[in-house]
C-alpha cells in the first residue's frame, strides 16, 4: 500500500483532548495513520481546551495547526459536535425533511474538521517547499462546518427569491426513502425524467401527480427536502420489494436497500476500505525534471494550476478548496457553459448555488467529446500540476483522458478522480449492480444511512448531502498529500478518493470498535444531547459527562436521581418557561454547552462568533475555513 507521507510526524495532540475535540482527535489520528503519518503524543496527557498539532516534514520546518472551535484566539465556551451542527444551520438544514430541528447523528463536523486541518498542514509544508515562510495554520470548527452548509447558505440568503417547491401534503414518515410491502427499506435514484415517468405509469400512477413527484425528487439535492406526494409512496407500499427492482430493471431506474451498518462493519471489503484509508494513491511517474513554480500570493498553493472537469458538488468543492489555497483553477465547462449555472435562485445571471462552489476559477468552454476538444484539454494538461474529474466510470478512457494517456504529457501531473464508488482498484468499482454512485445511493449502500436512521429515529439518512461535501472535501486533501510528496519525492501520479471512502470515514468509529486495528480511542458519547424548545426559539444543550448533566439539574432545581428519560421530559417542560436567550446566558454561566439553534440560515450573520468567516455579496458567502501565518 503506497502511503505518500511516512516520512512525516504529527506531534501531538494528546491521547486525551477536552471531549469536545476528542471526535476530531479520533478522525485526525486516523486520517494521519492511513498517510503513512507517524504521530508522537506529548508526555502530558492532560485534556486541556486547547487542541493543536505540529506536522514535520525531513524537508520542512515544523507547522503547528491551531483548531478551535469558534475562530477566537481565546475561548472559554466549549463547542461539541451538536452545537456547532445546531449554530451553523446543518440541524436545520438535516430537519427539513422531517419538519423539524434534528441532529445529524454522526461526527461530522468533527470529522470535516479534522480533515481540513490536516489539509491546512500539509498545504503550509507545501508553501515552505515553494519558499513561502509560513508556521502556523488555524482552522475552527464552526468554519468548516459554515463551508459544508455553503449552497444551503447561498440560497437561503440570496435576495432574489429561491425556488419554491410545489406544496404537497406530507405523510408522517415522508419519502424517500421508500418501503416495499415486505418491509425493505429502499432508495430510487435516477437523473433521466423519462425513466421516472415510465417507472410511476407502468404502476398506473397519474402521469401529472408523477411529475409533481419529480420535481421534488430531482430538487432534493438542492433543497435537502423532497415531498414526493404520498401517493407515489402508498403505491410501493403495495408492492414486494423484489416486483419493483424488476420494474426498475424495466424502466432504467436504480434501486439500493439500506444496509444496516453491522452488514457493512462485517464486510471485508469495507473492512479494507476502512484499512486503506479514503484514497488510492499510484504515485509511480518520475517527475524528477519538473519546473518548480513561483508564489503569486501569501496562499501555499498559488502558483499552481488545476485544470478541472466536474460537475455537481463533490468534484467542484475540491476545486473550490484548491482555490482557496490559492491554486488557480481552471474549470473546462462544456460550449454554453454548464447548465446548473442556470438553477434557481439567480443573482448577476449565475445560480448562487453554482457560484458557492466555482466563484474563484477560470473558465473554458471545451468540447471533451470532440478531438479538438480533447488536444485543448492536453494542451491545457502539459502546463498543469493538477488535472481532476468526477466523471462516470471508464468515460477517461473512452475520452483518451485517463492518467496513462496524460501522464506521457506530463509526467509530473497529479491527476485526480473523485468517483463515486470504490477507490482500491484505482478506478471507480460499483457493486455488484451498476448503481450510479450519487450521494444518497452510496449513504444507503454504505450503512451510513442507516446509522443516521438509528441514531435519529428516520427511516432512512439524510437529503442534506453529506457524502458529496465530504468526497469533496477529502479529495481537495489526497491532491493537496499528493503535491507534497511530488515535491519531496519527484513523483507524479494519480490520487483516487470516492463518495464510498468519504462514507467509510464516518464509520471509522464503528471499525474501530470491531477491529481495533488503529492506536486510535474511540471518542466518548455525550450523555445528553438535545434540542429543546424555549418560549422563545430552540436551543441545542450537550452534557458531555454524568457531572454535568447533574449540574444542570441543579441549575435548574430539577432531582437529580431522574432516570434518563424522565431527565428529557422535565428538561422540556422547564425550558419551555424562558426565553432562548435567558437560557444561554445561564447556561453558559454554569460551563453547560449550549447555543441557539439557527432555524433560518439568513439569520447565521446575527451570531458573532460566526461572523468572520461570512461576506455579504450578493449571497452570503462562506470564506476560506483557513488561516496561515
Amino acid at each position: 500500500m503506497n502511503r505518500p507521507l511516512n516520512q512525516c510526524v504529527i506531534t501531538g495532540p494528546s491521547r486525551n483532548p477536552a471531549t469536545h475535540f476528542a471526535a476530531t482527535a479520533f478522525s485526525l489520528f486516523y486520517q494521519a495513520s492511513t498517510l503513512g503519518i507517524k504521530m508522537e503524543h506529548p508526555l502530558d496527557e492532560t485534556a486541556t481546551g486547547r487542541f493543536a498539532f505540529t506536522f514535520r516534514t525531513p524537508v520542512t520546518t515544523p507547522v503547528t495547526c491551531d483548531i478551535t472551535a469558534w475562530g477566537h484566539d481565546t475561548e472559554s465556551a466549549q463547542a461539541s459536535e451538536n452545537i456547532i451542527q445546531a449554530a451553523c444551520g446543518m440541524m436545520s438544514v438535516h430537519g427539513r425533511a422531517g419538519g423539524k430541528i434534528q441532529p445529524l447523528g454522526l461526527h461530522y463536523v468533527s470529522t470535516l474538521t479534522a480533515a481540513m486541518a490536516l489539509q491546512g498542514a500539509v498545504a503550509a509544508a507545501l508553501g515552505q517547499l515553494r519558499g513561502l515562510t509560513v508556521a502556523n495554520t488555524r482552522i475552527s470548527m464552526a468554519s468548516a462546518a459554515l463551508l459544508g452548509a455553503s449552497q444551503y447558505i447561498a440560497d437561503a440568503t440570496v435576495s432574489a427569491a429561491s425556488e419554491n417547491l410545489p406544496a404537497v401534503k406530507k405523510s408522517e414518515c415522508p419519502a424517500p426513502p421508500f418501503i416495499s410491502s415486505d418491509g425493505v427499506v429502499f432508495e430510487l435514484e435516477t437523473l433521466n425524467a423519462d425513466s421516472w415517468l415510465k417507472f410511476w405509469t407502468r404502476l398506473e400512477v397519474n402521469p401529472v401527480l408523477a411529475g409533481t413527484g419529480w420535481t421534488a425528487f430531482l430538487l432534493r439535492y438542492a433543497k435537502a427536502s423532497a415531498p414526493v406526494p404520498d401517493e407515489l409512496s402508498h403505491t410501493l407500499t403495495q408492492i414486494s420489494y423484489r416486483d419493483i427492482a424488476a420494474l426498475c430493471a424495466q424502466t432504467g431506474m436504480s434501486i439500493c436497500t439500506l444496509y444496516t451498518l453491522h452488514e457493512r462493519v462485517a464486510d471485508q471489503r469495507f473492512k479494507d476500505e476502512w484499512l486503506n484509508g479514503p484514497w488510492a494513491f499510484g504515485l509511480n511517474t518520475d517527475a524528477a525534471h519538473a519546473q518548480a513554480k513561483p508564489l503569486s500570493c501569501s496562499l501555499p498553493l498559488s502558483g499552481l494550476t488545476v485544470v478541472e472537469s466536474c460537475r455537481r458538488i463533490q468534484g467542484p468543492l475540491a476545486g473550490h478548496l484548491l482555490a482557496l489555497l490559492g491554486a488557480e483553477v481552471i474549470r473546462i465547462e462544456p460550449p454554453g457553459g454548464d447548465p446548473l449555472r442556470g438553477m434557481p435562485p439567480i443573482a448577476d445571471g449565475c445560480s448562487v448555488r453554482f457560484d458557492a462552489l466555482n466563484r474563484l476559477k477560470t473558465v473554458r468552454e471545451i468540447d471533451i467529446k470532440s478531438a479538438s476538444g480533447q488536444s485543448e484539454v492536453m494542451a491545457l494538461v502539459r502546463e498543469a500540476d493538477v488535472f481532476l474529474h468526477n466523471w462516470a466510470p471508464h468515460k477517461a478512457a473512452q475520452l483518451t483522458l485517463d492518467d496513462g494517456d496524460l501522464a506521457g504529457l506530463n509526467p509530473a501531473l497529479i491527476y485526480a478522480y473523485a468517483a463515486g464508488w470504490s477507490t482500491q482498484d484505482g478506478d471507480a468499482r460499483t457493486p455488484s449492480d451498476p448503481i450510479p454512485g450519487t450521494d444518497f445511493m452510496v449513504q444507503a449502500y454504505s450503512g451510513v444511512a442507516h446509522k443516521i436512521s438509528q441514531a435519529c429515529g428516520s427511516r432512512g439518512g439524510s437529503l442534506f448531502t453529506l457524502l458529496d461535501v465530504l468526497g469533496g472535501v477529502i479529495a481537495a486533501q489526497g491532491i493537496t498529500v499528493a503535491l507534497l510528496n511530488r515535491f519531496m519525492n519527484r513523483r507524479g501520479g494519480k490520487v483516487t478518493s470516492s463518495l464510498l471512502s468519504a462514507a467509510t470515514l464516518l464509520c471509522s468509529e464503528d471499525f474501530q470498535r470491531q477491529y481495533n486495528s488503529f492506536d486510535t480511542q474511540v471518542p466518548p458519547a455525550c450523555v445528553l444531547s438535545e434540542v429543546y424548545e424555549t418560549k422563545q426559539g430552540k436551543i441545542a444543550v450537550d452534557c458531555c459527562n454524568e457531572e454535568m448533566v447533574q449540574r444542570l439539574l441543579r441549575l435548574l432545581d430539577e432531582p437529580t436521581d431522574c432516570a434518563p428519560p424522565d431527565v428529557h421530559q422535565r428538561l422540556q417542560t422547564v425550558f419551555l418557561t424562558q426565553n432562548a436567550s435567558r437560557w444561554l446566558s445561564l447556561l453558559q454561566q454554569a460551563g453547560i454547552p449550549a447555543v441557539a439553534v439557527a432555524e433560518d440560515l439568513s439569520d447565521l450573520p446575527r451570531n458573532a462568533q460566526l461572523q468572520s468567516f461570512l461576506h455579504r455579496g450578493t449571497y452570503l458567502q462562506v470564506v476560506s475555513p483557513w488561516s496561515f501565518q
